[in-house]
């Protein structure tokens, strides 16, 4: 039993914040680990090599300034995590390593508005073949995280909106799905799983204040505060596409009338193109279009750009973030629909909040969602299960022998009288345990 400020606890809370650092960014060097933890090179040194000892992360060289480093990622074999993404028009899902490497992905078409049992049954089918395909046992799989295109109830884990995903009213994703997998499942809505997903791998890496604007079947934001995904009390945070443009506009699905969604959002863009390009039309061929210079595609694209902008405008005033990203089909429209934006954006938030924000389209594409479900599990899991093969400091071999590497060698060597690269100076043992010195603010990690 470990003694809260004892030695041992304080080596147990070390190790922990060396995994948990790893964990979240998927590989980091030694430095960088000592400057997100607060801990001293020589006591990063030291944990890592006992985490590499017990098999729980893996170290490669690499280069970091042109200097020669240590890459330190979580051990291949540590477990997988599991993201899907239900969107309105298909079903995307993507299995991962704790090092943030993608091993299998597919995605499928769904109409996900039909039937919450069709979805949950073929998300099932598609994420047990994606594992037998990885090679990996299902015992490997630690958890799941699962996107939906409607708002989460915060408490409860019930998808409530029967406006927005009417054949899912009432369900619980969460329990659906881990009844069906057997592992925990992890959910939120798909505008916040892309902002974290962004945040994470994408066009948002090391943004502290950031928002992702969806607009694909509806229009959402996901928010990034101080370096956190926002989601409120509720869990409805970010609904942006339910800003008020025109209170005389159309009908929108929640009920009021001229929300930014009735602007910006296919179901309401669509009809005003299908009667010169055909009743299948879709937003894709709808950018692609507009790339390839057709008139009335680039027209209605720069009408829904400046509708966002002005909707942009009403977030950057209140929320002030330093960077907008785009996101769904309609990103695909690159400067044709940003440079709306962009202008709207400018003419209507105040100056101040105008000039420190940053306009651009998401850097993962459709990926985003899915990645950022992915992310989603590997900030939600804990790290005692990583810890489990980790010996403690005091633990002594049968016989009362300490265990080898139990306490540093003043010389700082590694086995065998390699001494480390970064060993203390002559004389001075290398601490195996410290208090943490708090890291500097550029390093914390980038979600919790």
């Amino acid at each position: 039993m470990q003694t809260p400020g004892s030695q041992t606890s304080l080596h147990r809370a070390n190790l922990e914040r060396v995994v948990r650092a790893v964990r979240m960014a998927g590989s980091l060097t030694q430095a960088e680990i000592a400057r997100g933890t607060g801990l001293s090179a020589a006591t990063v040194s030291n944990i890592v090599r006992e985490l590499k000892e017990s098999g729980t992360v893996e170290v490669t060289p690499t280069s970091a300034g042109g200097r020669r480093a240590r890459s330190i990622s979580l051990s291949a074999a540590a477990g997988m995590v599991v993201g899907v993404d239900f969107g309105h028009t298909h079903l995307r899902v993507a299995v991962a390593d704790l090092a943030h490497r993608v091993v299998a992905e597919d995605c499928e078409p769904l109409d996900v508005d039909a039937s919450a049992r069709e979805g949950f049954d073929r998300a099932e089918k598609l994420v047990n073949r994606l594992i037998a395909q990885s090679g990996i046992g299902p015992e490997k799989v630690i958890g799941v995280g699962l996107g939906v295109p409607g708002p989460i109830d915060a408490e409860s884990g019930v998808l409530g909106s029967t406006s927005m995903l009417p054949g899912w009213t009432g369900t619980n994703p969460s329990e659906e799905m881990a009844g069906r997998l057997g592992v925990p499942v992890h959910v939120d809505n798909d505008a916040n799983l892309g902002a974290l997903g962004e945040l994470v791998w994408g066009g948002g890496r090391g943004v502290r204040d950031l928002a992702y604007i969806k607009v694909a079947a509806g229009v959402g934001a996901g928010l990034v505060i101080g370096g956190r995904v926002f989601r409120g009390p509720g869990g409805t945070a970010g609904e942006i596409g339910h800003i008020t443009l025109d209170e005389s506009g159309p009908v929108c699905r929640c009920g009021n009338r001229g929300c930014l969604e009735t602007f910006a959002a296919a179901r309401y863009v669509l009809p005003l193109l299908r009667t010169v390009h055909g009743p299948d039309l879709t937003m894709e061929r709808v950018t692609r279009l507009a790339r390839e210079g057709d008139p009335g595609c680039r027209r209605v694209i720069a009408d829904v750009g400046r509708h966002i902008g002005s909707a942009v405008a009403s977030l950057c005033n209140l929320l002030n973030p330093s960077r907008v990203l785009l996101g769904g089909d309609l990103a695909d429209a690159g400067e044709l629909v940003l440079a709306p934006v962009r202008d709207a954006l400018a003419r209507y938030a105040i100056p101040s909040a105008a000039a420190r924000v940053s306009v651009a389209a998401g850097s993962l594409g459709p990926r985003a969602e899915v990645l950022g479900a992915l992310a989603l599990v590997l900030s939600e899991m804990g790290d005692a299960a990583l810890l489990d093969g980790v010996p403690r400091p005091d633990a002594a071999l049968p016989g009362g022998v300490p265990r080898p590497g139990g306490v540093p060698r003043p010389d700082g060597a590694l086995s065998g009288g390699v001494a480390r690269p970064d060993a203390a100076p002559s004389g001075r043992a290398a601490p195996l345990d410290e208090s943490p010195r708090g890291p500097r603010p550029e390093a914390t990690a980038a979600f919790t």
